[in-house]
């Protein structure tokens, strides 16, 4: 069992942490990281772009002038799509863009990303954040003490109010808690600052969800 180092807000060590093996340090599996990247993109699409075909288009019912002797083109309707204002051929109609993982999957490329994010040294572990009032400055400061950068994630265990007030006007800087982590979430952000908490919680909902798969 690896272990890593729980700092506190001025980036000084203050413990210690055990990172379980097959959570924090599995084999991490680029396929279904790509799986799962594309599937949560795919869902965040709406899908209800539309565009009209030729007998959806109003107007038209009338042709607009004899099939013969005008020595222009043959025409049948205005709302054909060859016409300004006519019809569409083959436009996007309103669809569902949602895309399935697996269970086992999902969990698999959650592990992945969280191994891959501990193997390239991207985690911060923090005993707490504390921020008595939202102040973006308080939020500079502690990414200034531990020399980010870059984007960052903060995963929180609990509600932090405070904390996600303060960082939303920081660009490129997200609060999330472990309730609602995924994977293109953990790959998209450079570097995670992450609770003792959010380690702990992480590690009691994977034991627990292998225990089910197992049963």
């Amino acid at each position: 069992m690896s272990q890593l180092n729980v700092l506190d807000m001025n980036n000084k060590v203050v413990g210690k942490v055990s990172l379980k093996e097959d959570i924090f340090n599995s084999e991490i599996k680029e396929h279904l990281l790509h799986k799962s990247v594309i599937a949560h993109l795919a869902n965040l699409r709406r899908g209800t772009h539309s565009t009209k075909i030729k007998s959806e288009v109003r107007g038209g019912g009338a042709k607009p002038w004899r099939q013969k002797g005008t020595g222009r083109a043959r025409a049948g309707s205005i709302r054909s799509p060859l016409w300004r204002g006519g019809g569409i051929t083959f436009g996007p109609k309103p669809r569902d863009y949602d895309h399935d993982v697996p269970k086992k999957m999902r969990r698999s490329a959650l592990i992945s990303a969280l191994s891959l994010k501990v193997k390239n040294g991207d985690i911060f572990v923090v005993d707490k954040i504390d921020i008595d009032k939202p102040k973006t400055k308080d939020v500079v400061s502690i990414l200034k003490n531990f020399k980010i950068d870059r984007s960052v994630l903060f995963l929180i265990d609990e509600k932090n109010m405070n904390l996600e007030l303060s960082a939303r006007n920081i660009p490129d800087a997200r609060v999330q808690r472990v309730d609602s982590i995924n994977v293109y979430d953990l790959l998209y952000y450079d570097k995670i600052i992450c609770t003792k908490g959010a380690i702990d919680k992480i590690q009691t909902t994977m034991k627990q969800a292998q225990g089910k798969a197992q049963e």
